[in-house]
């Protein structure tokens, strides 16, 4: 159904294009307020006619679903704003924001779900039953499943955090509904009166479903490293010639899907036409805002790549780093060559709560330099890893 009307509707597969990310986001969205509309008319009218507070308090998850779709599809018409003097990085980040309120959304619902179930459980009623109950729940399970598969499709190929969020939580309601199911023909079977206790584990799913779609949106929020598949993306594209010889202090800024800022170190031949390697740097930067929809600034660092000493000094400096910690990077390597010492200066790259203090890890690594040659003086800059 998605497909087709998005042939109809979309009629492109550029997912990286905010004209068709905006779009995708409004016919999904709408989708899902007519399914959820559906949904909560059916089961509200089975529950309310049968007594079982599980299939009534589904319902309303579903109405709070159809509400989600709509702030949903706002957001999504909002961060498709061009940018403005006032937010010359454009909107985008409204998608997150709008996620944030389907979160919270998704949280007071559950605490009005908790909260009726509990009662249920200390005042219990056996629902009644009848193929119809049966029928609507059968019929909510496909139809959840089939949200959750397209929203999550659609989400991942749109890059969408919102969208993500609401195919979790049409997985959790896929489960809370098979609940439901077990619950009214555990008490049609058996007379057990569960109604309530399946409540309570509906709105602890419901639950869970919230605070797991908040996190996935407050996190792009906050700042999260890029996906590794999109750094591995811009490390092909950057490395796309010979004369680049390494990259390093790759930063992503995210100002909403589809409006990323890159900023990259790439290290270049020293003895080679900076005219040409400007040139080069570039064409490079053109291939990043084409493929990836990014506003990318690449810095160039010289690197002295033919001199037999400072090569040497850079292999042994990379073979102690590696013995102390693989998970530890170098780069920009330099020697100041002088009559008495030399002094080499380059960067290292820890992970985020590294066991080593800075100092201790200066110290560490300048001490097996000096046992490697005891002229050498190292000049160390520790720096954080702004990638996974």
């Amino acid at each position: 159904m998605i497909t087709l009307l998005s042939k109809l509707y979309i009629k492109s597969d550029n997912y990286k294009d905010v004209a068709v990310r905006e779009k995708y986001g409004v016919l999904c969205s709408v989708v899902g307020i007519f399914f959820n509309i559906l949904l909560f008319i059916g089961k509200f009218s089975i529950g309310s006619i049968s007594g079982a507070i599980s299939i009534t308090a589904d319902a309303f998850n579903n109405l709070s679903d159809a509400g989600s779709s709509i702030i949903t599809l706002i957001g999504f018409k909002l961060a498709g704003q061009k940018p403005d003097p006032d937010h010359p990085f454009g909107h985008g980040r409204l998608e997150y924001i709008s996620g944030i309120f389907v979160s919270v959304l998704i949280l007071l619902m559950s605490y009005e779900l908790i909260k009726s179930s509990i009662s249920k459980i200390i005042h219990p009623q056996m629902p009644e039953f009848s193929v119809y109950v049966v029928v609507v729940l059968i019929a909510s399970i496909l139809v959840k499943m089939y949200m959750a598969f397209y929203n999550n499709s659609v989400g991942k190929k749109i890059d969408s955090a919102a969208m993500g969020a609401t195919a979790k939580d049409s997985l959790s309601d896929t489960i809370a509904t098979s609940v439901v199911l077990i619950s009214a023909i555990v008490a049609h079977l058996w007379g057990l009166p569960v109604d309530g206790y399946c409540g309570l584990l509906v709105g602890l799913m419901i639950l869970w479903a919230g605070i797991s779609a908040m996190r996935d949106t407050v996190n792009p929020l906050l700042g999260q490293p890029p996906a590794p598949e999109l750094v591995k993306e811009i490390e092909n594209i950057v490395m796309c010639d010979d004369r680049i010889l390494g990259i390093h202090d790759l930063v992503v800024h995210d100002y909403g899907p589809g409006r990323l800022m890159v900023s990259i170190h790439a290290e270049v031949p020293y003895k080679e036409d900076i005219l040409e390697l400007h040139d080069l740097i570039d064409q490079i930067e053109f291939n990043l805002r084409g493929m990836l929809s990014c506003e990318p600034v690449i810095h160039m660092d010289p690197i002295v790549d033919d001199d037999q000493v400072i090569n040497e000094a850079k292999e042994e400096v990379e073979r102690i780093i590696k013995n102390l910690d693989d998970d530890i990077m170098f780069h920009d390597f330099r020697m100041v060559k002088g009559t008495t010492h030399s002094n080499l200066i380059f960067d290292v790259v820890v992970p985020f709560g590294y066991k080593l203090s800075d100092d201790e890890l200066r110290n560490a690594i300048s001490a097996e330099v000096s046992k490697f040659n005891n002229t050498y003086f190292c000049v160390i800059q520790v720096d954080k890893s702004y990638v996974k």
